[in-house]
This record gives C-alpha cells, sequence and structure tokens, in this order.
C-alpha cells in the first residue's frame, strides 16, 4: 500500500514503517550497510579491549610492564571504542536507515553521508593510535586531542546536514518519533561537544582548557553526563520506537506517550550532570540540583521503558520464537533497571557510599551493556536480511544462543560489581571505636578480587556472544539462497 494522504494521525502512523512508497531498491543503503558492518567490528574490537582490563584488574601482571599496554591508557581507548565506535556507528546506521523509511525519502546529499563514514573510521584509528601513546585531554569521555575534536565538529555538522535535509525533503508531513529523538541527540552532542571542548592549543597534542577549577569540572559533567544521556539514550530510544513496534509489528502503546516521554526527557536530561559531583568544591546549590533533577528524570525514563514494553501487548507469544525480539525486549528491562538505579545513586546519602566505588561501574554496564548492546544487537540482526537482500538471518538458534550467553554475561557482570561496590563503601567509611578507619585502602581491593574475575569472566561471556553474532552474520552474507527481490518477482510471475 502506498500512502497518498500527508496528514497522518499522530496516534497511530504505524504505516510510516510498514508501508514505504519507495521500492527498498530505491533507497539509498550503501552508507547504512557500511555502519552496520562496522557496529559489529567495533563492537568486538572495544569488547576485546574491555576483557583485557577486566583481566588487569585482577592480574596486573598482564600489562606485561608495557607502558601502551598498561590498564590508564587501554581503559580510555575502551570506552571511547564502545561508545563512539560501536555505539556511533549504530547510530549513524539505523538514523540513515530509520529517516529514509520513515519519511518515505532518499538520503540527502548521499555523497556526504559517505563522507561521514570515511570520517567517523578515520576518527576511530586515530583515537585507537593516540590513546595508547597517553596522548589525551584528561577528560571522562572527552579525551581525544584537539586536532581529533575539530575533526569530530566538522564530521558531525556533515551527519547534521544529511539527516536534517532528508527530514526537509521528507514525502509525508509528520515526523515519526525516532526521527525526533535523533534529531536532538545531533543537536545536542554537537553543543556538548563543541563548549566541553574549547581549547587553548599549545602544540599539535596538547592544549589547555578555556575553563578552570569547579566551573571546568562542572562543565565537563555537563557534557560527561550527557554524553549518556543523549548519545547513549535519547539516541537509542529513537532506534527502540522503530525497530520494537517493527519487530512486535504493532503500532507505538501511545504515541502520546512517546511524544511527552521526549520533551520530557531532554528538557529534564540537559541538568543532571552536578550529581557526579557530589561532596565536592562545586557548590551545594548546584549539587543540589543534579540531584532534584536526576529524581525527576525517573518519570520520562520510566515513561519511555513502559511504552516500549507495552507495544508488545496482544504478541508476548512472539517472545516464545523471536530471539531478536528477546534482544529487543530485555533491553528494555536493562534500561528501566538503570534509570532507576542512576536518580537513586544521585541522593547524597546514597552516593556518600556508592561514589568512587565499583558500584558505578556495575550502573554504567548496565546501561552500557544490557541497554545499548542488547537495542544495537536486536537492530542489527533486523537490518542485515534487509540491507542485504536476504530472507533472514542464517541461523535463529545462534541468535538464540548469543541471546542467552549475552544475558547471562551482563548478570555476573553487574551483580558482581554492585556486590564488590558496595562492600567497598562500606570498607571504607567503617570507623573503629577510637576514630581511625577499620580497613585500609589495599585491603578492599583484595577483598574485591574475587569479584573482579567473575567480571572478567562475565565481560569475555558477552565477547562471545559478539563473535558468535559475527559468524551468524558472515553466514548469512555468503548465503546462497535467493534474495528477497529476486523471490518475489519470480513469485509475481
Amino acid at each position: 500500500m502506498v500512502l497518498q494522504n500527508k496528514s497522518l494521525p499522530i496516534t497511530r502512523n504505524f504505516e510510516l514503517m510498514n508501508h514505504p512508497p519507495l521500492h527498498a531498491q530505491n533507497y539509498q543503503y550503501g552508507v547504512v550497510r557500511q555502519f552496520t558492518i562496522m557496529t559489529i567490528v567495533w563492537g568486538i574490537v572495544g569488547m576485546l579491549v574491555g576483557v583485557i582490563i577486566a583481566a588487569q584488574l585482577a592480574w596486573p601482571v598482564l600489562n606485561f610492564d608495557i607502558p601502551y599496554l598498561t590498564f590508564s591508557r587501554l581503559r580510555p581507548l575502551h570506552t571511547n571504542a564502545v561508545i563512539f565506535a560501536f555505539g556511533g556507528c549504530a547510530l549513524f546506521a539505523t538514523s540513515y536507515y530509520i529517516v529514509q523509511r520513515t519519511c518515505h525519502t532518499t538520503l540527502f546529499a548521499p555523497k556526504l553521508a559517505s563522507f561521514t563514514f570515511w570520517g567517523w573510521q578515520l576518527v576511530i584509528v586515530l583515537a585507537a593510535i593516540t590513546l595508547p601513546l597517553g596522548l589525551t585531554q584528561g577528560k571522562e569521555y572527552a579525551e581525544l586531542i584537539w586536532p581529533i575534536d575539530i575533526l569530530i565538529t566538522i564530521i558531525w555538522v556533515c551527519y547534521g546536514v544529511v539527516f536534517f535535509g532528508t527530514l526537509v525533503k521528507r514525502q509525508v508531513s509528520h515526523i515519526y518519533v525516532a526521527n525526533w529523538f535523533y534529531a536532538a541527540f545531533i543537536i545536542a552532542v554537537a553543543v556538548l561537544h563543541i563548549i566541553n571542548n574549547l581549547q587553548i592549543p599549545t602544540s599539535w597534542t596538547h592544549s589547555y582548557p578555556i575553563f578552570s577549577g569547579a566551573t571546568d569540572a562542572m562543565t565537563q559533567w555537563w557534557y560527561g553526563h550527557n554524553a549518556v544521556g543523549f548519545f547513549l539514550t535519547a539516541a537509542f530510544l529513537g532506534m527502540m520506537y522503530y525497530f520494537i513496534p517493527k519487530r512486535a509489528e504493532r503500532p507505538v502503546y501511545s504515541y502520546r506517550l512517546s511524544v511527552v516521554h521526549f520533551w520530557a526527557l531532554i528538557s529534564i536530561y540537559m541538568w543532571a550532570g552536578p550529581h557526579h559531583l557530589q561532596y565536592t568544591a562545586l557548590p551545594d546549590w548546584a549539587q543540589s540540583i543534579g540531584m532534584v533533577f536526576s529524581l525527576v528524570l525517573l518519570a520520562p525514563s520510566w515513561g519511555g521503558m513502559i511504552n516500549g514494553i507495552m507495544t508488545l501487548s496482544g504478541a508476548w507469544h512472539k517472545l516464545r520464537s523471536d530471539p531478536v525480539l528477546k534482544f529487543l525486549v530485555v533491553s528494555l528491562s536493562f534500561y528501566g533497571m538503570s534509570t532507576f538505579e542512576g536518580p537513586m545513586m544521585s541522593i547524597k546519602t546514597v552516593n556518600a557510599l556508592s561514589h568512587y566505588t565499583d558500584w558505578t561501574i556495575g550502573h554504567v554496564h548496565s546501561g552500557a551493556l544490557g541497554w545499548v548492546a542488547f537495542i544495537t544487537i536486536g537492530s542489527v540482526y533486523m537490518l542485515i536480511p534487509e540491507l542485504f537482500n536476504k530472507k533472514k538471518m542464517h541461523s535463529d538458534s545462534l541468535i538464540n544462543t548469543h541471546f542467552w550467553i549475552a544475558t547471562i554475561g551482563v548478570v555476573l557482570y553487574i551483580a558482581s560489581m554492585w556486590i564488590a561496590g558496595v562492600m567497598q563503601g562500606l570498607m571504607w567509611r567503617d570507623m573503629g571505636d577510637d576514630g581511625t578507619l577499620t580497613y585500609t585502602f589495599i585491603e578492599s581491593i583484595k577483598a574485591s578480587y574475587p569479584y573482579y574475575v567473575i567480571r572478567m569472566f562475565g565481560g569475555l561471556m558477552f565477547l562471545v556472544g559478539m563473535l558468535i553474532m559475527a559468524y551468524n552474520v558472515i553466514k548469512t552474507l555468503t548465503s546462497s539462497e535467493l534474495e528477497k527481490t529476486e523471490a518475489k518477482v519470480e513469485a509475481a510471475k
């Protein structure tokens, strides 16, 4: 069915996803294919580095006394690889795909879109070179040196031109909600990146930030938290609002709630950053504002989770036979859990126990692995057959195996870090009758050792799952079965 009416009802525009007026061959999938494949590649690389540094915490000898392989240098490489290489490629791929399908048009400036692919891969390679060399700005999630920051800015502007240009040339009047989330993510990340990375260069590899002291810390965590809020949350919610209804073959449970969810989320998230700076030199009023906005943030976050889960109303039976849908739905469970945990950890009394402990690490990874990686994996499993004109993935049983290995791996990871984190917080604040600390810091590290080993095995299981996915994708792409288009043509005859 081809939609002719440009006035689509807001409450039920499931047709935007299911009845594109263009033939599938007319969409510009080339750059989408490239980003999708690199999502898998960088996911494996990033998680491999994560397993290595997790093993180093349990067995420090594994750095082999090589400065380039120390935890302090590999850890920012791991975070950048998972967030910006794996997550970034996934967002480029899905946004370019979704904006075409829901706008019923092709990409604006396809050559510029191709430039964003090659430019982004160059950024990733430069990060992989500079970070092990110790070339860094020393800012969380903003470690890359200023020449790379400028390159990122250029690529991001081109990304915005392609995305918003495609929205402008859309063939329907309504903008599907997923595109709203992607649009907010593109604009917010641009503002965050530019302001937080304002530097005074002293050489090609060194610079000083224009801010200092508490102001610099405030700016950094305004950026750092919203890198999570917009890059790792809002953008992936755009992914959720397209692929879950599509896979469940159900319209979004409440389209009105999705709109409220969008405006509430982007309005509140921007002000939650100070909760990273509790009990610091930051003014107490700013710390309190961060805490309050973090607590309020629980409402729109859970509104989005409930909206996604309830989209499966009438389709719960599909979970028995569809492992891809399992990835998508379980990702929402982890999203709900991590967005409950975050506001709770922002409360000053809780933060006094949790801050600087492995509890924070568990919280971050429940979001990064359980939410971001799961929704990405499910989306990629949906995209691969569509992009490469295959009937389906090579093996559903391998997808199911991947799901269970990854799920167990995430649970082992976050549970071990929760236990270790609470234990560390209690040991660090425990005092004897004479007012002296009961435990030394090294004693808390020694007590954490078994949990570091469990965490490493949890991460290893997740990595094995990614390797299973890569094998399944390779087998799908090399399959000799008829392409979907050819099969449809023959059926029509």
